[in-house]
């Protein structure tokens, strides 16, 4: 019986954090695609439970503690590329088409290794210049609301102190708090204790396509799911990759007409339930998985409530504690941008781009900061000479974007297969 608590427990820990970490995050990329606050209260509903099953499916299925969420940096995207022409109905369609790109890449391999493939500081650039309008909002939210901003950052500054993995919800309770004592009394009566799913009737447009749907798939496997697997592998499993593809896709699209974005595995909360605090026998964390699945699913009940609290509050306050959750995420996205020199001038073009937010025929920065940052690559990639010891150039191993930037001038910078670098080759099938 003992046995069992410690990863029951560490899987309620991992549901918690995880949906008060970023639901905001979820609601305001939502509401920025053109949802009304019932449908926004239905896609965070609909992406809680769609996560939870994924992950106790995975977890019960495999034995493996493959935990399930939303895409952060998806709602991210969304809220830096704003309404697509065509609004909220053709923001589901791009959700459709992004869950069929990602059951593509479970059932053909070669497509998942080519999103993988993307050289790691474009993709880090163009995650970062995606997450900057939402980090910025504290700063923002510091100027013009003070006195109610002001709590929330010290609060989350206290706790990222003493307890970091509780302090974006912690701050999130001081934002409550702040609200509860701002908003309207009437404010918050006519919250929805149980939400309602509100089904929308998908359309598409090309621009849509090119500027929401496919930086979407790209955002959420480069993101989520290929950094996910490598938590996993990481700490000694071998999970079926293309599997959780198919059915982290499949519940992106059941999910998608109920206004949900898109499903896949977690990165940001993996280790909680992978790891040792979760049970000290790896063989018994995948419980922690199952019961994280099953209390995401529950927390899904409160999305009225949560999507009420949004709308009552101002909205640079939810932007706020949604760029307090998404600043770790940065960091990270900044450090693969510009650790190699090699690629630096490319990553910095793809960070510039993205982060302005321009639109152009109709498609978002995400785009053309990707195109911009490979053209970068292609157009400045230059061979290094071959010792006269050593192989030609054409004989060696090693392409730009898999290694240093540049073509491989040693051995040395093969990669050791399996590795937790190269998460799809070292998962199974």
């Amino acid at each position: 019986m003992a046995g069992r608590v410690q990863p029951v427990l560490a899987g309620v820990v991992t549901a918690l954090v995880g949906f008060a970490s970023s639901f905001t995050v979820v609601l305001a990329g939502l509401r920025a695609a053109g949802a009304s606050d019932a449908q926004a209260a239905s896609g965070l509903l609909a992406l809680c439970v769609a996560s939870g099953l994924v992950a106790a499916w995975l977890g019960w299925r495999y034995r493996i503690p493959m935990s399930a969420a939303w895409s952060t940096p998806g709602a991210a995207l969304l809220v830096a590329t704003g309404p697509p022409p065509g609004g909220w109905r053709v923001a589901v369609g791009a959700f459709l088409v992004s869950g069929v790109l990602i059951v593509a890449a479970g059932l053909f391999p070669p497509l998942g290794r080519a999103v993988a493939a993307i050289p790691k500081p474009v993709a880090g650039a163009m995650l970062a210049g995606v997450l900057l309008p939402l980090c910025t909002a504290p700063v923002r939210a510091l100027v013009e609301l003070p006195m109610v901003a002001g709590p929330v950052v010290v609060g989350w500054l206290l706790l990222h102190r003493f307890a970091r993995r509780w302090a974006v919800p912690g701050a999130l309770v001081v934002a409550v708090a702040a609200i509860a004592l701002t908003a309207p009394p009437a404010g918050l009566t006519g919250a929805a204790l149980i939400p309602s799913i509100t089904l929308t009737a998908p359309a598409w447009n090309a621009s849509a396509l090119v500027g929401l749907a496919l930086p979407l798939f790209l955002v959420t496997m480069a993101a989520q799911n290929v950094p996910g697997m490598a938590v996993l592998v990481g700490y000694g499993y071998r999970p079926p990759f293309g599997a959780a593809l198919r059915t982290t896709g499949l519940a992106s699209l059941l999910a998608a007409p109920a206004g949900g974005h898109a499903v896949n595995l977690a990165a940001i909360t993996a280790a909680l339930a992978a790891g040792p605090d979760a049970h000290p026998d790896p063989e018994r964390r995948w419980i922690a998985s199952v019961t994280a699945g099953a209390g995401l699913a529950v927390l899904g009940l409160g999305a009225g409530v949560a999507t009420t609290l949004v709308a009552v509050a101002p909205p640079i306050l939810i932007e706020a504690v949604a760029g307090l959750a998404l600043l770790g995420a940065l960091a990270t996205a900044l450090a693969s941008a510009v650790t190699d020199p090699a690629t630096r001038e490319a990553a910095v073009v793809t960070f510039v781009v993205t982060a302005s937010g321009v639109t152009l025929i109709g498609v978002g920065g995400a785009f053309w900061g990707l195109v911009a940052g490979c053209l970068m690559l292609l157009l400045f990639h230059r061979r290094q000479p071959a010792a006269p010891d050593q192989p030609a150039p054409a004989e060696r191993e090693g392409r730009w974007g898999h290694s240093s930037g540049g073509r491989s001038a040693t051995p040395t910078a093969r990669r050791t297969r399996p590795s937790a670098t190269d998460p799809i080759r070292s998962a199974g099938t």
